[in-house]
């Protein structure tokens, strides 16, 4: 009887981790493994396409830019060194910036869509310039 018992609960775990680790295994896997994924599709250098990708885009943006501004505020009040703030800034510039390319030529899209016509696209110090001016943008918002 104790055998049993110890048997089904090892069956009950063995589920339970494998349930519970799917979604990390799933992360890990490259992207030519993942059903539905391109190695194009996934790259950070990839275009939006749809709808879709670019609300997704946007959304990852505004988050990107909500925790430069928390590691803004951990630095002022002094949680974070100021090497540090300088790394982690560095990194999350870094992915906004990733983000920004992927997003810029789907607007870019919608625009021609539009009849107005597409730029050439800026450089890296524009776009470094644009996303303090949109992180600032966002400071000066009020709260929700």
């Amino acid at each position: 009887m104790a055998f049993l018992i110890a048997l089904s609960t090892l069956v009950v775990v063995a589920v339970v981790v494998l349930i519970v680790g799917a979604p990390i295994r799933r992360a890990h896997r490259p992207a030519q493994d993942r059903p539905g994924a391109s190695p194009a599709t996934d790259s950070p250098d990839a275009a939006a396409t749809s709808a879709g990708e670019v609300q997704d885009l946007e959304a990852a943006r505004e988050a990107k830019y909500r925790e430069i501004r928390d590691a803004e505020m951990d630095f002022r009040t002094g949680k974070l060194s100021r090497e540090d703030y300088d790394a982690i800034d560095a990194d999350l510039r870094g992915e906004a910036l990733q983000i920004l390319n992927r997003l810029e030529p789907a607007e870019e899209d919608s625009d021609e869509t539009d009849g107005s016509g597409g730029a050439s696209g800026p450089g890296l110090l524009e776009q470094q310039e644009r996303v303090q001016e949109e992180q600032h943008a966002e400071e000066d918002r009020p709260a929700v």
